[in-house]
């Protein structure tokens, strides 16, 4: 089980209990109140992993698509 306080804390962005972590080219999704809940997206918005269920997934997808401009450097 992951530290949920370090993974909060690495995180580019949290958008209502989500946190976005870049990963090399690719960003990670935590579901904070529900870890085991979790996505591996491309830069672009692609899912690549994910155990989410659809419905979770889109709203994380509209989140990133929505905000992704904020974890640009």
């Amino acid at each position: 089980m992951c530290n949920i306080k370090e993974v909060a804390d690495a995180a580019e962005m949290i958008i209502n209990g989500y946190a976005f972590t870049k990963d090399s080219e690719n960003v990670r999704v935590l579901n904070l109140n529900n870890p085991y809940k979790a996505a591996y997206l491309s830069k672009m918005g692609e899912v690549l992993e994910t155990s989410m269920d659809d419905i979770e997934l889109e709203i994380v997808l509209e989140y990133y698509q929505k905000n992704h401009k904020y974890m640009e450097e």
